[in-house]
């Protein structure tokens, strides 16, 4: 591949301030921001990065600077506060204003590129006060994620005003951005649904959540983890992989697999997760499993996942549904594809369901119930049957980190001449 020189670069490229409230030394920032701009400085543009990274990751720091340092990618940062609640975020997001108007005092940015909605109100102050375009890259629908994941008891003034104001915020982020972001269809076709908003339709590109299928790709060597898990005895290893928090609904898995076994009698389910073993272990024993017979649950670092992946035959992964699940896309989907296993899940999650389908690459539970999961079950046998290079085949073509960086650097390059 033949980079662009510097020169070629300032001409081509575009200025980004890009804004995150996610930190770049959380996981996330890791595995989704830092690949996708390090793409897009390759494609030429001069990346200017801001965020709020957490006193707990402060060790990371020096090894991401030298590597942004490297790559010619600017980034200042702010440090977390998590308490008092509320007020906490309140200062930090008028401490992450005063640090970007600075950034826009000494320096002309064609784009500022808000991850979020937290950000999105500094973007669009920007906007107001400077004329950069703004990219409101919303990546799911904040204020009824909150509410529908039981963080703003709606039950509560503060929480309902504080709702109130951000669906206000988000009309006017929809209203005034120059381009919109989202992960899915099913966010598009909702936004475009909606009065009140200035424009409809709204400019809304899709960029799901996609995946470096470098890393995440099938034959790794698994045989010693394999091994070093007992693995082996099973007939089948079906894994989760991924935290499990608010979203992902392991009483459920857990059943799902209880029903497998009346079929599969020597199947395993190998959790690949940070969470607490013993947490996971219990809700099992509620469900009538034996963990200790039937259950395997790992610790990897991130680089590691696809072997830990390898071991298994096909992977699961249920989400809560809701109506702020029309926006999400998981990265796991894109990760388990590029690896070649096919994928189990449910249905009502963006466009998750769709795209199982389309690629004829797993299995959709459309109900929490025996009846349902027994339908599933019939498919395994097909399903062990598809090819992990026609599984990644589809990956590469609509879920690889290379697509997702073509389709931001499209959007740079139109929107980047606002004034």
């Amino acid at each position: 591949m033949r980079y662009l020189s510097q020169h070629q670069m300032e001409i081509s490229g575009k200025n980004i301030l890009f804004i995150s409230y996610d930190g770049l030394t959380d996981p996330l920032g890791q595995s989704q921001v830092l690949p996708y701009l390090s793409g897009l400085r390759k494609k030429g543009h001069r990346i200017s990065i801001v965020s709020v990274e957490k006193e707990s990751r402060k060790s990371l720091v020096p090894q991401l600077q030298a590597r942004l340092d490297a790559e010619g990618i600017a980034w200042k940062k702010i440090a977390y506060t998590k308490k008092p609640p509320i007020i906490s975020t309140v200062k930090d997001l008028l401490k992450l204003r005063s640090l970007c108007e600075g950034q826009c005092k000494n320096e002309k940015f064609d784009i500022v590129h808000c991850r979020s909605y937290l950000p999105a109100l500094i973007g669009l102050h920007l906007k107001r006060k400077f004329g950069i375009a703004f990219l409101f890259d919303m990546r799911g629908f904040y204020a009824d994620e909150r509410v529908d994941g039981m963080i703003w008891d709606q039950d509560k003034f503060i929480y309902r005003t504080i709702y109130r104001y951000f669906k206000k915020k988000e009309k006017e982020f929809l209203s005034e951005a120059d381009q919109v972001i989202s992960l899915t269809e099913a966010a598009k076709k909702e936004i475009h649904a909606w009065n009140g908003i200035a424009g409809q339709p709204v400019p809304v590109k899709i960029i799901p959540c996609c995946a470096d299928l470098s890393l995440f790709r099938p034959g790794i060597n698994h045989q010693q983890i394999a091994k070093d898990l007992r693995l082996e005895k099973f007939s089948l290893v079906i894994s989760y992989a991924g935290s499990l928090g608010t979203w992902y609904l392991l009483k459920e898995m857990l059943e799902f697999f209880r029903q497998l076994l009346i079929t599969y009698p020597e199947a395993c389910l190998l959790f690949i997760t940070p969470d607490n073993p013993e947490e996971i272990k219990a809700e099992a024993k509620k469900t009538g499993l034996d963990p200790e017979r039937s259950i395997r649950i790992v610790n990897a670092l991130y680089k590691d996942v696809p072997a830990y992946l390898s071991c298994s035959q096909v992977s699961i992964f249920f989400i809560k549904p809701a109506y702020s699940k029309t926006a999400s896309s998981p990265t796991k989907q894109a990760e388990i594809l590029g690896t070649g296993l096919p994928v189990i899940c449910n249905a009502g999650i963006g466009d998750t369901d769709s795209i199982i389908l389309d690629s004829g690459a797993g299995a959709v539970v459309r109900s929490f119930t025996n009846e349902e999961y027994d339908k599933v079950i019939k498919q395994l046998p097909e399903l062990l049957k598809i090819p992990s290079e026609k599984i990644r085949e589809y990956a590469v073509s609509r879920l690889s980190l290379e697509i997702a960086v073509e389709r931001y650097n499209e959007v740079y390059q139109r929107i980047g001449n606002h004034k």
